[in-house]
């Protein structure tokens, strides 16, 4: 006890400071750390002390390392985005020299993006040229996770893919196409021609972004265009080679799918939305309606009919545990959806959705 108090410069208590401890240690040259003076007095910690020392110790010092690096940062949310990644754990396993490297990275990665004009950069195009490697920007790396959570402090709260390619960074330009039927071009590029002898075959398309940006397509003003979820719809519309323009969102759309549909919508084009009754599906419409689209067939009474439709066939359909959010274009899908919590795919009302917009917009 005589050599504590000594040590600790008072009396010391039931609990000992450790960090004091250390400092009182090392300054009489016993050690360079608790754990080699502790060993050098003939009292080693055990492994699983030690370890948990050493843990504390990596952890105060990416702390300090990720205050320093975003020190003279001017963005107002970068405290609050390093407190974020600090409670997640991204730099649980990291020392000081690669937290300090990680942040870096990042830095130069915004630095990027805010320099970048259109059309968009390749995800992994970019990887290489700022970081050498085609990968460093997968998804499952640090940087992608910490830098996602950038995204969402200066764009908003979308969903992943959708936050890179609001800010510019796409997987590539040729994945991810935008799957179409009869989109009545009047063109004459590649594109367009493309497209008209694929309505002539009977067969749905895949159109790039690489495409759409290298041949801007135009339609007549005001030609009826349905943006369904998901891609059975529009096999199913060109098996019955529908008099109507159907396009699949393919759950969240892709940069292929959004810049097709700025396209139609510079044309003029009457554009309408219908998805899944689910939580996800009746998320993407609202998101759909802030692009532009007008949903349709996503009321209230829609959704009860569809309900209606499965008890007369004997179908059971899903529950739904989560709330739907709000539902501006009809604000009484909210509170029917909330009472009901039934879940109806796209694919059980296929063949009233083709046909009621086949009727009543061409």
């Amino acid at each position: 006890m005589l050599i504590l108090e000594s040590l600790m410069g008072r009396k010391p208590t039931k609990r000992i400071d450790l960090d004091k401890l250390e400092k009182a240690l090392v300054k009489r040259g016993i050690g360079s750390s608790l754990c080699e003076a502790l060993a050098h007095l003939g009292v080693p910690p055990s492994g699983e002390a030690r370890a948990r020392r050493e843990s504390r110790v990596r952890r105060s010092a990416a702390r300090a390392a990720l205050a320093k690096a975003i020190e003279f940062w001017n963005e107002p949310w970068a405290s609050a985005w390093a407190n974020e990644i600090l409670k997640a754990g991204f730099l649980a396993r990291l020392d000081a020299d690669e937290v300090a490297d990680l942040i870096t990275g990042v830095r130069r990665l915004i630095d990027h993006i805010d320099r970048l004009e259109p059309p968009e950069t390749s995800r992994t195009e970019l990887a290489a040229a700022l970081f050498g490697s085609a990968h460093a920007l997968d998804r499952g790396k640090t940087m992608t996770a910490v830098m996602t959570r950038v995204l969402r402090y200066r764009i908003g709260d979308l969903p992943e893919r959708e936050l890179w390619e609001a800010a510019g960074i796409a997987a590539d330009r040729v994945s991810a196409p935008a799957l179409a039927w009869s989109i009545p071009t009047i063109g004459e590029s590649f594109l367009d021609n493309q497209i008209q002898a694929a309505f002539a075959g009977s067969l749905p398309l895949h159109i790039s972004s690489f495409a759409l940006q290298r041949h801007p397509i135009t339609v007549p003003r005001g030609v009826p265009v349905l943006v369904v979820e998901n891609p059975r719809l529009v096999e199913a519309a060109a098996e019955r080679t529908l008099p109507a323009s159907v396009i699949a969102a393919n759950g969240n759309p892709s940069t292929a799918v959004t810049t097709l549909l700025r396209q139609l919508q510079l044309c003029g084009a009457s554009i309408h939305y219908h998805g899944d009754f689910d939580v996800p599906g009746i998320a993407i419409c609202r998101r759909m309606q802030e692009f532009g689209c007008t949903p349709w067939m996503m009321d209230a009474c829609d959704y009860e009919h569809a309900i209606d439709l499965a008890n007369r066939s004997d179908v059971r359909l899903e529950r739904d545990p989560r709330l739907c959010g709000p539902t501006p274009w009809n604000t009484a899908l909210q509170t029917t959806h909330q009472r009901r919590r039934l879940i109806v795919h796209e694919e059980f009302i296929l063949e009233d959705i083709l046909k009621r917009f086949s009727q009543t917009r061409c």
